[in-house]
C-alpha cells in the first residue's frame, strides 16, 4: 500500500474497502448505507451520454497544423500567420449509423478540426465529400429520418431513403458520389476532408473573400468494394479505430494538406451557378486551389471519452479573420450544433477539457446551471453582469469583421433553374472510367434492391436529366443484380469534384 495512491470517494475520503458490500451478516442483505457501493451503481447508470443524433460513429485524435504558405493578404487570422503551429484535435465519423455501426458502412464521413488558436477556437466541421444532399436546412430534419431506423420495422430504411432523393433533385450529386467507388474509404487517412461550405476570410483592410477549405490526403485515396467491406465486417466493426490508433502509436503520423479556394466579394453574383449551395462545387479551373499548410495527427488521446466523445465541434466557432456567408445550411449550422451539444453534454460543454480554449484569457459571463464546475468571476464576483461598474471583462471592438453585404426581399426562394441540379453531376459521371460506372451501378443495385419499383422509377428519372447512360446502367444494374462487378479491385485515384 505504502507505494500506491489510496483509492477515495469522489469526496476525497479514503474507501475502506473496493471489494465487498457492507451487510447485514454475511449472506446479507445489502445496507442501504453502503454509499461507495450505490455511488458505484449510480455513476455506472450515467457513464453513457446521449450519443450524437448524426455523426454517432467516431474516431479521434489530436496533432498539429503548420502554416507553410502565406496567405495574409486574404485573412487576418492568427492561425494562418507563416510559420504558426497549431494545437488540434480531429474526429472522423459515419453520418448515419449508431455508434456501434461497423466502420466501412458505406456512407458519407465526417471530418471535423479544432483549432485550439491564441484567438480562441476555431471548428472546421465538414465532411470527406466537398458537397451535401441538400442545400436548405429546412430540409435536413427529413433527410436524417430517412437515414435512421423505420418506427415501424426499426429497420433502415432503403425505400424512404431514395424516396427522399427521388423528390429533392439537388441530393443526386452527393448521392453520386457516395454509390461510386469514393462510397467506402478504408480508413480516415486515407480520404480528404473539406469545409464543404463557402465560409469567408477577411483581412486586415477589412476586404472579405470567400473561401472553400480543402485537406487533401498525403496518404492517397483507397476504398473499399461491398465485397471487400462485408468480408472486414464479419471479422471486425471496428477497423478504422484500429487502423487510426495503430498507425499513430507506430509513428506512422497521417498528414494531409490544406489548399483553399479564393473567391472575390463581388464576384459571387457572377457566376453561373450559386457559390453558397452547398450542393454544388467551384470549378478549379477558375478557382484554383491555393496551399496554405500541413495537418498532422500524431497523438492518441489517453482518454478516448474525455476528449473525443466529449468533442463538441461546431461552425460557430470561428476567430477574427474568419467568417460566415449566405450560405443557407451554414447559417442554421452556426445555430443548431451548439444547441445540440447544449443537449447531449449539458450546458457548459465549452469548458470541457476537450473543448476548453487554450487562448491566454477566457472571459465570459455565462454563470450557473448543470456542469458549472468552473471559477468564471475573473477575480472580481460582483462582476456578474455587463456592463458594470466593477472592470468585468468588455468588447474588443477591433475583433469587429467587415459588414456581410446581403441584399433582395424576405421569401422562400426556390432555386430559379432545376436544371442547375444536373450540370455537375453530368460532369462527375462523364469523368468515371468504364469500369467506375460499373461498380457505381452494382453499387446502386445493393442499395436500391429493397425499394418498391414506384420509388425506383422516380429515382431513374432523376438519373435520366443527369445522363441517359446514368439510368440506363442503374436500371439494367437493378434488374440483373449482377453483383460481380463489386469483386474488381480499385486502383484509381480519380477526384470526386465534378469540376476537376
Amino acid at each position: 500500500m505504502a507505494d500506491k495512491p489510496r483509492l477515495t470517494t469522489t469526496a476525497g475520503a479514503p474507501v475502506p474497502s473496493n471489494q465487498f458490500s457492507q451487510t447485514a451478516g454475511p449472506r446479507g442483505p445489502i445496507l442501504l448505507q453502503d454509499y461507495q457501493l450505490i455511488e458505484k451503481l449510480a455513476h455506472q447508470n450515467r457513464e453513457r451520454i446521449p450519443e450524437r443524433v448524426v455523426h454517432a460513429k467516431g474516431w479521434g485524435a489530436l496533432g498539429t497544423f503548420k502554416v507553410t504558405h502565406d496567405i495574409t493578404q486574404y485573412t487576418c487570422a492568427k492561425v494562418f500567420r507563416p510559420g504558426t503551429k497549431t494545437e488540434v484535435l480531429s474526429r472522423w465519423s459515419t453520418v448515419a449509423g449508431e455508434s456501434g455501426a461497423a466502420d466501412v458502412e458505406r456512407d458519407v464521413r465526417g471530418f471535423s478540426l479544432k483549432f485550439y488558436t491564441e484567438d480562441g477556437n476555431w471548428d472546421m466541421v465538414g465532411n470527406n465529400t466537398p458537397i451535401f444532399f441538400v442545400r436548405d436546412a429546412y430540409k435536413f430534419p427529413d433527410f436524417i429520418r430517412t437515414q435512421k431506423r423505420h418506427p415501424k420495422t426499426n429497420l433502415r430504411s432503403p425505400e424512404a431513403m431514395f424516396d427522399f432523393w427521388a423528390a429533392q433533385p439537388e441530393s443526386v450529386h452527393q448521392v453520386t458520389i457516395l454509390m461510386s467507388d469514393r462510397g467506402i474509404p478504408t480508413n480516415p487517412m486515407h480520404m480528404n476532408g473539406y469545409g464543404s461550405h463557402t465560409f469567408s476570410l477577411w483581412n486586415e483592410k477589412g476586404e472579405r473573400y470567400w473561401v472553400k477549405f480543402h485537406f487533401k490526403t498525403q496518404q492517397g485515396h483507397a476504398h473499399y468494394t461491398n465485397a471487400e467491406a462485408e468480408k472486414i465486417i464479419g471479422s471486425t466493426r471496428e477497423s478504422y479505430q484500429e487502423d487510426l490508433y495503430n498507425a499513430i502509436e507506430a509513428g506512422d503520423f497521417p498528414k494531409w494538406t490544406l489548399y483553399i479556394q479564393v473567391m472575390n466579394e463581388e464576384d459571387a453574383g457572377k457566376q453561373d451557378f450559386n457559390p453558397f449551395d452547398l450542393t454544388k462545387v467551384w470549378p478549379h479551373g477558375d478557382f484554383p486551389l491555393i496551399e496554405v499548410g500541413e495537418l498532422e495527427m500524431n497523438r492518441n488521446p489517453e482518454n478516448y471519452f474525455q476528449i473525443v466523445e466529449n468533442a463538441a465541434f461546431s461552425p460557430s466557432n470561428v476567430v477574427p479573420g474568419i467568417g460566415y456567408s449566405p450560405d443557407k445550411m451554414l447559417q442554421a449550422r452556426v445555430f443548431s450544433y451548439a444547441d445540440a451539444h447544449r443537449y447531449r453534454l449539458g450546458t457548459h460543454y465549452e469548458m470541457l477539457p476537450a473543448n476548453a480554449p487554450r487562448a491566454a484569457a477566457v472571459n465570459h459571463y455565462h454563470k450557473d446551471g448543470s456542469m458549472r464546475f468552473f471559477s468564471n468571476d475573473f477575480g472580481n464576483p460582483n462582476a456578474y453582469y455587463e456592463p458594470n461598474q466593477y472592470d468585468g471583462p468588455v468588447a474588443d471592438e477591433s475583433a469587429k469583421e467587415p459588414p456581410l453585404r446581403i441584399d433582395g426581399d424576405a421569401d422562400r426562394y426556390v432555386q430559379a433553374s432545376e436544371d442547375a441540379d444536373f450540370v455537375q453531376p453530368r460532369k462527375l459521371f462523364e469523368m468515371f472510367s468504364d469500369e467506375q460506372k460499373q461498380r457505381l451501378f452494382a453499387n446502386y443495385a445493393g442499395a436500391m434492391g429493397p425499394c418498391s419499383q414506384e420509388v425506383k422509377e422516380r429515382w431513374y428519372a432523376v438519373l435520366e436529366r443527369v445522363h441517359p447512360d446514368y439510368a440506363a446502367g442503374v436500371r439494367k444494374a437493378n434488374e440483373t443484380m449482377d453483383s460481380d462487378v463489386n469483386a474488381v479491385p480499385i486502383t484509381d485515384d480519380t477526384e470526386t469534384e465534378a469540376a476537376e
